[in-house]
């Protein structure tokens, strides 16, 4: 299929989303080195959670670390920019997952982003790279030559960070997002597989946006119906996204705040709280 054709966003400094403010890094003293973080995860694997993973589409190598084991690890290490380099350097599945929430998204550099982007990874691993874009200053630039490249990693993971902006960057116009819906409705059921799962993510996430989006974005749902997603031997299910859109918002203004996308922006980054 040929790369969805993707408009430029307004030229309009984007402002840094709000969140909560991320722990500094460690002192040099304090730090955790890459051979010690290594020997940490390899000693956290396990067989069976090497095989769950297996089955969500991780390749070797990987320790098979359990999530609740690298978020305790994130609170031990916060933030190292350098480790997470070296980290995703090693190729390993959950020293790349460690690489994404240790990393400072103000310096991760166009070239450290299109080489990650570029990478097959394991199916709702795409989330915490789209979150470390969106909190650093090239989400924008990325969106759109992510968007427009050819089927493979990058485009789909242009689709996540797609989700990520409707969350949480303010900046950009309604407008932006409303091509979005166009260019999904167009093309989430002649898109490859992986495209599929990420375009009705990014579906829902746009109509949490705000009550015009959420208007748009629940009508293009409906038109376009139920979008079959293979996702191999796992339990997954691909969510209804209309239903999933009015839920999200239920949920939200139940707690007070004006939008999802609004609730989102009050919460430690996804990447590091999940």
């Amino acid at each position: 299929m040929a790369p969805t054709k993707v408009a430029a966003l307004p030229k309009k400094k984007p402002s840094p989303p709000a969140k909560k403010a991320v722990k500094p890094a460690r002192t040099s003293a304090e730090r955790m080195t890459l051979a010690a973080a290594m020997a940490t995860l390899e000693k956290a694997g396990s067989a069976q959670t090497r095989k769950i993973y297996a089955r969500h589409g991780a390749k070797e190598p990987m320790f098979g670390v359990s999530f609740a084991t690298l978020k305790t690890l994130v609170k031990k290490i916060r933030v190292d920019h350098d480790l997470a380099l070296a980290l995703w350097g090693t190729g390993n599945h959950d020293a790349r997952i460690l690489a994404f929430k240790i990393a400072d998204p103000q310096r991760m550099t166009s070239a450290d982003l299109d080489r990650w982007a570029g990478e097959p990874m394991a199916r709702g691993c795409s989330s915490y790279l789209g979150g470390l874009t969106a909190e650093g200053p090239l989400a924008a630039k990325k969106a759109e030559q992510w968007l427009a490249a050819p089927p493979g990693a990058r485009r789909t993971n242009g689709w996540v960070l797609l989700g990520q902006l409707a969350m949480l960057d303010e900046a950009i116009a309604d407008a932006w997002f409303g091509q979005r819906i166009e260019a999904i409705e167009k093309a989430i059921h002649s898109a490859p597989n992986a495209d599929k799962g990420a375009m009705n993510a990014a579906l829902i996430a746009i109509g949490c946006r705000n009550p015009a989006l959420r208007k748009a974005a629940t009508a293009a749902a409906k038109r376009i119906g139920k979008v079959e997603v293979d996702h191999g031997d796992t339990e997954c299910k691909t969510p209804d996204a209309a239903a999933s859109i009015d839920k999200t918002w239920t949920h939200s203004t139940a707690k007070g705040f004006a939008s999802p996308a609004a609730h989102e922006r009050s919460r430690e980054p996804m990447r590091i709280r999940c």
